[in-house]
């Protein structure tokens, strides 16, 4: 049972995606898009620096 043919099949190549022509409208969208991810970035960072966000959950008393 010996093929030619040895390892796994490589897949086949995609098609390049065209490049898209954006108007006017589209840019300022991505544009706007693309701050408001900055800005989330930059408060992740932030809040990480200033230590846990709640991330203990529910504390329980200890009583029973």
């Amino acid at each position: 049972m010996s093929s030619k043919q040895g390892g796994k099949a490589k897949p086949l190549k995609q098609p390049k995606a065209e490049k898209k022509d954006y108007d006017e409208i589209d840019k300022v969208n991505i544009q706007k898009k693309k701050e408001e991810e900055k800005a989330l970035k930059e408060l992740k960072a932030k809040a990480q620096q200033k230590g846990a966000f709640g991330g203990s959950g529910l504390k329980k008393s200890g009583k029973k």
